[in-house]
């Protein structure tokens, strides 16, 4: 049984940091694709950042490079989220997917992923 499991959120300040992380089991990391994704209230869901061992590349959307950073503990089976100069816009539902097989999509296409986790909130907010 894959599962995925997100901590780490909270509320921050604006210019705030938090670490995101989510901890797999039955689904080896290093052998996927693996994404985080966030949802604000009436908004879709959207890709933040996204890591292809195959593809050998790390996707980072426009709104967050610079700020964010996408890293895994392969030995700990886990994914972390890095997020720094946090911004009221950052709020959001954030999520970890995975998927054991590349689709040859978008690295951060919804599509592309089987495997969710229960989401965290992070609210960002003076």
């Amino acid at each position: 049984q894959v599962q995925l499991v997100e901590s780490g959120g909270g509320l921050v300040q604006p210019g705030g940091s938090l670490r995101l992380s989510c901890e797999v089991s039955g689904f080896t990391i290093g052998y996927s694709v693996i994404g985080w994704f966030r949802q604000a209230p009436g908004k879709e869901r959207e890709g933040v950042s996204c890591i292809s061992s195959k593809r050998g590349s790390t996707y980072y959307a426009d709104s967050v490079k610079d700020r964010f950073t996408l890293s895994r503990d392969n030995a700990k089976n886990t994914v972390y989220l890095q997020m720094n100069g946090l911004k009221p816009e950052d709020t959001a539902i954030y999520y970890c997917a995975a998927s054991s097989f590349d689709y040859g999509l978008g690295l951060c296409d919804l599509a592309q992923y089987n495997y969710w986790g229960q989401g965290t909130q992070v609210t960002v907010s003076s």
